[in-house]
């Protein structure tokens, strides 16, 4: 009688291990991706770049946060809404609130939609598309966080002057001997987030609207014990449209560093 019992408990132990490969294996398959993409005035952009993911073969979502472009931005991307309604999606703000704001909203807006990984990306190409499979591949194997880099092996920077790539090189130099992560390029834009990353980190209390943003959901990650794994990327400047950048971002990311090693994130 003991023997039968046992051999029913061997039976179910396979059971119960065949059905547990088997939810993992749904679960990996059904889990959900959305890209989000903040835009301002990038009307000459917006479309090639909805078409280019939905291009990928492989179910992704765009979340587009626009501030309200006054070039026609959010028009055209309500006629991407209308030709894919399952998977592209516009928030509009009702004015300019900063690239940081507008992920902070975005994260906000997938988690309470159960997306289980969650993008930063540009619209401006560049960010390459295609390397968001590479970013999404990186997060199923492990990491938490996968970070599109510039400056670690492979990495490279195209279309941009000397002075500027060494500049935001010896930004990244700067931000790890104050903060001491293990990241070489510390301002990077391109990121795959696991959910769980976005569920811990105190999305509330991080302000930062440019450059420090970035520095900041890193180190947030980081001091969560997060895994980070940087992929490298070919980052090549925008070729249409106009850079937001602007002084004010750069002095918040000097000064901000030293207010995030006090910060409760």
């Amino acid at each position: 009688m003991r023997q039968t019992v046992l051999d029913k408990r061997i039976n179910f132990s396979c059971d119960f291990t065949d059905c547990t490969l088997l939810f993992n294996f749904v679960q990996l398959v059904y889990m959900k991706s959305i890209i989000i993409i903040p835009t301002y005035n990038e009307r000459e952009n917006v479309v090639k770049m909805a078409h280019a993911i939905m291009n990928l073969g492989r179910d992704f979502s765009i979340l587009f946060v626009d501030d309200n472009s006054p070039d026609g931005t959010a028009k055209l991307i309500e006629g991407l809404v209308e030709l894919y309604p399952q998977n592209i999606f516009l928030e509009s703000r009702a004015e300019k609130q900063g690239l940081g704001t507008a992920y902070i909203f975005g994260f906000k807006w997938a988690l309470a939609r159960n997306y289980t990984y969650v993008f930063e990306m540009d619209c401006d190409f560049s960010h390459d598309p295609n390397d968001i499979v590479r970013l999404l591949d990186a997060c199923q194997n492990g990491a938490d966080v996968a970070i599109g880099s510039r400056y670690c092996k492979g990495g490279s920077v195209k279309n941009w002057p000397w002075k500027r790539i060494m500049m935001s090189y010896f930004a990244s130099v700067y931000v790890r001997m104050i903060l001491w992560i293990p990241i070489k390029d510390t301002t990077a834009g391109y990121k795959c987030y696991k959910s769980l990353v976005l569920e811990k980190i105190l999305l509330d209390n991080i302000t930062f609207k440019g450059y420090a943003f970035q520095i900041c959901m890193k180190y947030a990650a980081f001091k969560h014990r997060f895994k980070l794994q940087e992929i490298p990327i070919t980052f090549i400047d925008r070729e249409l449209g106009e850079s937001k950048m602007s002084s004010g971002i750069f002095k918040e990311a000097f000064f901000g560093v030293w207010k995030m090693r006090k910060m409760k994130l």
